[in-house]
């Protein structure tokens, strides 16, 4: 066995909610480091792995399991977002089972050289895939409206404006520490006195803000799990794990709308007089990591998992075509 060299976020979970049995062909949407991939593959599934990060492409093509024949590792080089698509030139028309881990990984943010982190200086990227405008590109040319309304948007930094201000004043940048120094100084950040628990560093919402931007992961996750949905068969499970209030949010309310779960009405709302078929059920409430997982990994104190099952009724959704 190839043990993957990250710990895995709701490992049990996300194997339960899929109920992967041999012979399943299960899609693992985020490959990373493998660590969801080697335990489906061990309870007897076939796997195809999509990451857009060539270096984890790279990495899983050295499993031995990419060899056999039939292959029951099938590694695809692109976008969750292209997994209609991909099953369709592999010759599948439905899966068994859809797992999605949003964000960056743990892999991504432990090398210094991709820039995602700001414990470690290195390149002002961000990037994913390194086939678009990197973090360093966007910050040094955008106007400072735009990259405030970045920072508000997708990372609920109150004080966007000024630290918008601080990032134009200090153009050019081009690493992590020097991004960081800048967004600690705009909010009166002071070091830890080493007196109790020590406050979040306040440069990690415009870091998950940029790093949200630069990769467009919002509308990725949209289009994820319009092709989750658009390819699990009946009875197929989806299980999907996010790290922040935005993504959870949006992973919550499209299963609550595919379930129909909203049709009540509000006062925001009229109640609806007519309706689709749900399009999954058993939809899971948030599920979160136990405190022992958390003391084991740290990085699982913020993730959410929620899962569902898909019915027969067909998707509302044209192939390509976002929630």
């Amino acid at each position: 066995m190839i043990a993957a060299p990250h710990i895995p976020v709701l490992l049990n979970e996300v194997v339960t909610a899929l109920a992967i049995q041999p012979g399943h062909v299960v899609i693992d949407a985020t490959f990373g480091a493998g660590g969801y991939t080697r335990v489906f593959l061990d309870q007897g599934a076939t796997v195809h792995a999509f990451d857009r990060d060539p270096d984890a492409i790279a990495a899983g093509e050295q499993w031995p399991e990419t060899r056999e024949q039939p292959p029951r590792l099938v590694l695809h080089s692109r976008r969750f977002s292209e997994m209609v698509e991909a099953m369709a030139e592999a010759g599948i028309d439905t899966v068994d089972g859809v797992a999605m881990d949003i964000g960056v990984s743990s892999m991504q943010l432990d090398q210094a050289e991709r820039g995602f982190a700001f414990s470690t200086d290195g390149p002002l990227d961000m990037r994913m895939d390194r086939q678009r405008p990197n973090a360093a590109d966007f910050l040094n040319t955008a106007d400072e409206a735009a990259i405030a309304d970045v920072l508000y948007q997708y990372g609920e930094e109150r004080q966007s404006r000024r630290v918008a201000r601080a990032i134009v004043a200090a153009r050019p940048l081009e690493t992590t520490g020097q991004l960081a120094a800048v967004v600690r100084k705009a909010l009166g950040y002071r070091p830890h006195n080493n007196k109790g628990p020590a406050p979040k560093d306040p440069a990690t919402r415009s870091f998950q803000a940029i790093r949200i931007h630069v990769n467009g992961e919002l509308d990725e996750l949209d289009q994820g799990l319009v092709a989750a949905e658009q390819l699990l068969r009946e009875g197929g499970r989806l299980a999907v794990v996010s790290f922040h209030s935005l993504e959870d949010r949006k992973v919550k309310q499209y299963l609550r709308d595919a379930a129909n779960a909203n049709s009540g009405g509000s006062r925001h709302m009229p109640v609806r007089t007519a309706q689709n078929p749900a399009r999954f059920v058993a939809v899971s409430k948030a599920i979160r990591p136990s405190e022992a997982e958390v003391a084991r990994n740290p990085r699982a104190r913020s993730a959410t998992l929620r899962a569902a099952t898909r019915t027969a009724a067909p998707s509302i959704f044209k192939q390509g075509q976002a929630a």
